[in-house]
């Protein structure tokens, strides 16, 4: 069941898994979704379902002031 992703949960992992490896904890939606070129909302509503089923990396929605910010650390 873990390995039905779509394209785009697949794409937003690969990148969230790069940056974790590189160092990178702290991520918005908004920064994702430029550098896949998604809009915010796409990646803004996939975050909390990858949160749910992703075993690679830990997703945590972390703060919200003018928009959220997810921490993700390695599984």
């Amino acid at each position: 069941m873990t390995d039905e992703y779509t394209d785009e949960e697949r794409r937003i992992l690969e990148f969230l898994r790069e940056s974790v490896e590189k160092g990178e904890r702290y991520f918005r939606a908004k920064n994702i979704a430029e550098h896949l070129g998604l809009s915010s909302k796409q990646v803004g509503v996939r975050l909390p379902e990858l949160a749910e089923k992703s075993e690679d990396v830990d997703i945590e929605k972390w703060s919200r002031a003018r928009s959220t910010t997810w921490r993700v650390e390695p599984a």
